[in-house]
């Protein structure tokens, strides 16, 4: 099958390439596309280096799915060209998750809205990804009616300039604003804002948890609020997640019904002091849910401690769980 990859200099972009190779998705030909500065460089892929070719060029080569992670207007210009070639897009920004004629898809959540005349498929943003594979199972069976959550977002989130920032902060670089992903120093240092602000004073990232969970669930009477913040963390992404449902539950049933759901590890042990971390979801695709405990202010609420590596899961290997679904389903 021939694969391409949109925006393979990136950092999502290229643990795109990591994750099919790790999956042995059964790439023939690898199509790394790029804009045009970047185009004639190389990037890896089992082994073998292949030139990053431009937009127009990937087009021409005819690849059976393109996976994007370039941007949002990237995406906005370029997406709808390589699906009027028949080409089928799974889109990693947020320019179609909220587009009424997009699907937005979890595999483990909601892949079944998926038909052969998808072809511009949109990946959720991360930080929704690992809480709607936590929350769906438990909505099935208690019905979820509000979600109240908090993140602690790893700077990979923004990109390699945060990254960079963060380290030459750690080595006690002079930076200058021009060399900063953020307004304010990142290390040692907590900022309760990612994104822009929006007239209702919640940022962008926020309301797309909002909008995202209650579209990808199915089910627009879920009622969320979000707080998300960056903390100076390389790589996953953590949320305090307060779930209030319809019916009782009973507390050693949801660690069963987490323990049996696909994509989900539960590590949950107070003797041992066992909880998920991002140390631990580093370079997995899992989703790990542990502090799985009664909130005992509130009747029928559970609150819950969700990790997962926001690159992998939040990114790059949810885009490629899409693609082998397709691949299943007989559509690419």
């Amino acid at each position: 099958m021939k694969v391409a990859v949109v925006g393979a200099t990136g950092l999502v972009g290229t643990k795109m390439l990591q994750v099919l190779a790790e999956r042995n998705f059964p790439v023939t030909e690898l199509v790394p596309v790029a804009s045009a500065r970047s185009a004639g460089k190389e990037v890896s892929f089992k082994g073998k280096n292949y030139k990053v070719v431009t937009m127009e060029e990937g087009i021409a080569a005819q690849p059976a799915v393109a996976l994007f992670s370039a941007g949002g207007s990237t995406s906005l210009e370029w997406a709808p060209q390589f699906a009027a070639a028949g080409i089928r897009v799974i889109d990693n920004s947020s320019a179609w998750r909220m587009d009424a004629t997009k699907k937005l898809v979890v595999p483990e959540v909601n892949a079944s809205v998926l038909t052969a005349q998808d072809f511009i498929i949109a990946n959720p943003n991360c930080s929704t990804i690992q809480m709607v594979v936590a929350l769906q199972p438990l909505h099935a069976q208690y019905k979820i009616k509000r979600v109240v959550v908090s993140t602690y977002q790893s700077v990979t989130g923004t990109g390699k300039k945060a990254v960079d920032q963060l380290f030459n902060e750690r080595g006690g670089a002079d930076l200058q604003a021009s060399d900063m992903a953020y307004k304010y120093q990142i290390d040692l240092n907590v900022i309760p804002q990612i994104d822009v602000f929006l007239d209702n004073g919640y940022t962008k990232e926020e309301m797309k948890m909002v909008k995202e969970t209650c579209k990808i669930m199915q089910d627009d009477s879920i009622k969320v609020t979000a707080t998300t913040v960056r903390i100076p963390v390389v790589g996953g992404h953590s949320e305090s997640v307060n779930i209030e449902f319809e019916n009782e539950f009973d507390l050693a049933e949801v660690t069963d019904i987490l323990t049996k759901s696909p994509g989900i590890i539960v590590q949950q042990d107070d003797a041992t002091q066992l909880y998920p971390m991002p140390l631990w979801a580093h370079e997995k695709d899992e989703v790990f849910v542990g502090r799985l405990r009664r909130d005992e202010t509130q009747p029928k609420t559970l609150n819950m401690w969700i990790v997962s590596d926001n690159l992998r899961k939040g990114a790059a290997t949810n885009a490629i769980q899409i693609a082998e679904y397709l691949m299943e389903q007989g559509i690419i």
